[in-house]
């Protein structure tokens, strides 16, 4: 629109000495010659190119009235727009930030958006920074509002000049809204009040004129000691100088408000972005803890006051590189069913690169080039059982060409291993028909071999899609869920597992659980329960397992009163005691004899309370004594207020390695003792007749390990003194359990929980701490204790060489079935077991590290014996041993 305001004029003996100042118009004429340019910025840098107006002779003001029209559209503008005004002078000589022959009369930046981020409109009063070219940046040095910075003066001048400024502002406000329609026009109101405010506009200009000096002179008062001391300033008036640019920015009827769409960003992942062609990666988001009283185990990531922040990183999500995936596409195209295709025979390179690929371990993640070249021999692989999860992971399954020609590809291969088809069960495969091939293959495993697998088979139905509608079957939803209840239905030892697995999934609330995981457990334990009683007999079995489900209540019942009460050990007995005796709990006398939930092949017929003992601990652990129908004691320890769960997963997989050990022709006495988990909080073991080496050294004091066998079983004319078949079973067992807690990283090792029956068994218990993880600091990679060595005769004896071969031949056995017991711990990374879910993308690397699969049987087996020699020599695990004995003495 217009420029207003003055400045006092050069003095004429200035301008006769500086012929700069001279030839500058504004410098002669108050109204000289002005031209204006108006670039849109944004982000401190031009989003456009400047516009400038026409020229314009001035006579008595500095009047433009000419719409410029900016080269972008309003949607296109980013929230931090900026209109950088500059008004230009003529100056033939140039000077500073010259253009040509014009220099910057001043300049002002106004931003697009208000607070309220909506676009100005209407007129707008900008003031003019003398000398100065507009800059649109963030922190702008030329900005067009007018901040109310006051400094000390004196008052009463400085409240008047205030007063006059506020209310011109005021007022100009009002006639601002008044022209925009915002205030209602009512004529005779209206010319009162502008020939009321015409009086008052003379002095109210003036004051405000005064008002903007003071404040520029405020502003500048920086910028004007740098000038003063680099040199003379750019002119030399007696006074300052305050202009104001009126513009007018176009009107709408309703507010023009900036808003960006805000779309969902991509997955957040600690894993690597892979192709698309390989599915590996878990759709669930990874967990983490930093340490103790950071989120602690029962909170979950994304709690309401969890400290846990995810950093977004847009790259994340996105799996696929564009120039791989058109690689990918036109190499693969030239790779349907063909004669050639199917005909195709790779050379001794190839042959060699195929078969390092096949060795691979299940965690193993394939290259681009590598899953081409699976893709590529593929009829070729079909023969090759060890190649089918390598070409599942190599196709492209979100390609629906590329996906129907694997799944027939899939019908030709010949018949894969157990392993391999748990490992198509994990969460990194989601097609139904991958899925369904190893649900097939798993169908000729016998009972014994599934109920091998059942605790993992059982995890994997989190990730299958089953309609948890009650009306749905979930068989017609899954393959895996249909065999399931298809075999736990026939075979009532399978089906008790079965059930009670369930029973826990349902039982767990924890926040890792989820809603959606308990509703399909649910689901499926109901459709058990329907498909039972098709049996024949069904009904009988299906009330079965409704009285352990009693006898389980009963139990927790007793034990939930013991834990609580503040009475005696001895009292504690007593009334344990008195609770099983009672008729009414109906234990005196279980007539049908009661499958065992935790051994169905027991069946018991009462129980004895005068074998009842509660162990000294803070949860108070009670032992029961079953007798069975044979006739027999079957003494059990049920605990309530803890988990058994990973007790029960490493129980578990100390049965699979014995299986696996014995298949090799190896037996290692191991006889694990069996665990069952009847909830989250509860469970049952069996006990074994037993005593721990720290009670043991406790008796005897000289090798007390073998003075304890040699009394139970003495023989003059062996070496040692031992019956040679005990000292035989516990060489064997110390060397097997040596070996599988190193693999399982089983952690606070002492001498209490490491057990020897009297026939020479040797055993572990309480597996609290596994994966490497281990509350004592410097714990042995493997436990391996003096007395345990002693008891052989020695690291000299005869004994003791035997211990360290069948070591190697145990490492060596399992290091062969590594990607059965890989894949089983992959089924379990979302089984909520404490010391996975910590790092449940790293549980499965752990268990790989302790198997050395880079090193071969050679290495292996030396390497393997170096850690032993390491163990014996630690002498950090003796000094934690004789501090776990204080503090035992010390508690007791």
């Amino acid at each position: 629109m217009n420029l207003e305001g003055d400045e006092p004029p050069i003095k004429a003996s200035t301008l006769f000495e500086r012929p700069d100042l001279r030839h500058v118009g504004s410098n002669t004429s108050p109204y000289s010659d002005l031209y204006v340019t108006v670039q849109v910025w944004a982000g401190s840098k031009p989003l456009t190119v400047p516009v400038q107006t026409a020229y314009k002779s001035f006579r008595t003001e500095r009047k433009w009235n000419e719409w410029l029209e900016l080269p972008i559209t309003y949607k296109d503008l980013p929230a931090d727009s900026y209109l950088a005004i500059t008004i230009w002078d003529v100056s033939p000589t140039g000077g500073k930030d010259a253009l040509g022959h014009a220099i910057p009369f001043g300049g002002t930046t106004l931003p697009m958006f208000d607070d309220d981020n909506q676009v100005q409109k209407g007129r707008q009063k900008c003031l003019v920074h003398r000398h100065k070219l507009a800059d649109g940046t963030d922190n702008t040095t030329t900005p067009a509002l007018i901040t109310d910075k006051r400094k000390n003066g004196r008052k009463s001048d400085v409240m008047q000049r205030d007063k006059d400024a506020e209310e011109l502002d005021r007022m100009e406000k009002l006639f601002k809204k008044h022209e925009m329609g915002e205030i209602p026009r009512v004529d005779w109101l209206d010319q009162m009040v502008f020939r009321k405010f015409e009086k008052r506009g003379l002095q109210a200009a003036k004051s405000s004129m005064q008002m903007m000096q003071r404040q520029q002179a405020i502003d500048n008062e920086h910028a004007n000691a740098t000038d003063g001391a680099n040199g003379a300033p750019e002119d030399e008036r007696p006074g300052l100088s305050t202009f104001l640019l009126n513009i007018e920015l176009p009107r709408f009827d309703f507010p023009v408000v900036f808003a960006d769409h805000e779309y969902d960003p991509p997955p957040i992942s600690a894993f690597q972005s892979l192709s698309a062609s390989q599915a590996s990666l878990s759709r669930k988001q990874p967990e983490v803890q930093f340490g103790p009283g950071i989120n602690a185990l029962e909170e979950s990531w994304s709690a309401p006051g969890s400290r846990l922040i995810n950093v977004y990183d847009p790259e994340v999500g996105q799996r696929d590189n564009p120039a791989e995936a058109k690689h990918r596409r036109l190499f693969r195209s030239s790779h349907r069913h063909g004669i050639l295709d199917k005909d195709l025979k790779p050379n001794a390179k190839v042959r060699d690169e195929l078969n390092l690929i096949m060795s691979y371990s299940p965690t193993h993640v394939l290259s681009p080039e590598e899953t081409d070249l699976v893709w590529k021999f593929r009829y070729h692989l079909t023969r090759d059982k060890r190649a089918l999860t390598k070409f599942v992971k190599s196709v492209n399954w979100s390609d629906q060409s590329e996906s129907k020609q694997a799944i027939q590809v899939l019908g030709r291969w010949t018949e894969i291993d157990i392993d391999d088809a748990l490992e198509l069960l994990g969460p990194s495969f989601d097609n139904s028909a991958v899925r369904s091939y190893a649900v097939h293959r798993l169908r000729k495993a016998d009972d014994q071999e599934l109920l091998l697998y059942l605790l993992q088979l059982v995890q994997a139905l989190k990730y299958e899609h089953i309609s948890t509608d009650s009306d749905h079957d979930s068989a017609q939803d899954s393959s895996l869920a249909k065999f399931l209840i298809q075999r736990a239905a026939k075979n009532f030892m399978l089906g008790n597992y079965f059930h009670w697995y369930l029973m826990v999934e349902c039982d767990d609330h924890s926040p890792e659980q989820g809603i959606d995981n308990r509703s399909i457990y649910r689901k499926v334990a109901y459709d058990f329960m329907l498909e039972l009683v098709k049996q024949p007999d069904g009904t009988d079995n299906r009330k079965t397992l409704l009285r352990q489900a009693e006898l389980v209540a009963i139990l927790s019942k007793i034990a939930g009163e013991v834990k609580v009460s503040n009475e005696s050990i001895s009292k504690k007995v007593d009334r344990v005691k008195h609770f099983l005796a009672d008729p009414k709990n109906e234990l005196t006398n279980i007539d049908p004899p009661l499958a065992l939930p935790l051994d169905p092949s027991i069946k018991i017929t009462s129980i004895i309370p005068e074998q009842t003992t509660v162990f000294k601990s803070s949860l108070n652990p009670i032992k029961c004594t079953f007798k069975t129908s044979t006739g027999n004691p079957y003494p059990i320890i049920f605990k309530l207020g803890d988990d058994l769960r990973q007790d029960q997963l490493v129980i578990q997989i100390i049965t699979l390695m014995d299986q696996l050990l014995q298949k090799e022709n190896l037996d290692l006495k191991l006889s694990p003792y069996k665990i069952l988990a009847t909830s989250t909080t509860a469970g049952a073991s069996q006990f074994v007749q037993s005593q721990s080496l720290s009670s043991i050294v406790s008796k005897f004091k000289t090798n007390p390990a073998l003075a304890y066998l040699k009394h139970h079983n003495p023989d003059d004319s062996q070496p040692l003194g031992v019956r040679q078949e005990t000292l035989d079973t516990y060489v064997r067992s110390c060397a097997g359990y040596c070996v599988i807690t190193y693999i399982l990283g089983v952690g606070d090792r002492h001498l209490d929980n490491l057990l020897l029956s009297p026939d020479g068994h040797f055993f572990h218990a309480d597996f609290g701490f596994i994966l490497g993880r281990d509350p004592k600091p410097f714990a042995p990679a493997m436990k391996l204790s003096k007395e345990m060595v002693d008891c052989m005769g020695g690291i000299n004896s005869e004994y003791y060489q035997q211990f360290r071969q069948y070591c190697f031949m145990a490492y060596t056995a399992l290091r062969k079935s590594s990607n059965l017991i890989l894949n089983l711990f992959s089924l379990m990374v979302d089984a909520n077991i404490p010391d996975i879910r910590l790092e449940p993308d790293k549980a499965v690397l752990k268990v790989r590290e302790r198997f050395h699969l880079e090193l071969s049987e050679e290495e292996a087996i030396l390497y393997f014996g170096r850690v032993i020699e390491d163990t014996l020599r630690a002498v950090a695990p003796v000094l934690i041993d004789k501090l776990h004995e204080w503090a035992q003495a010390l508690r007791a």
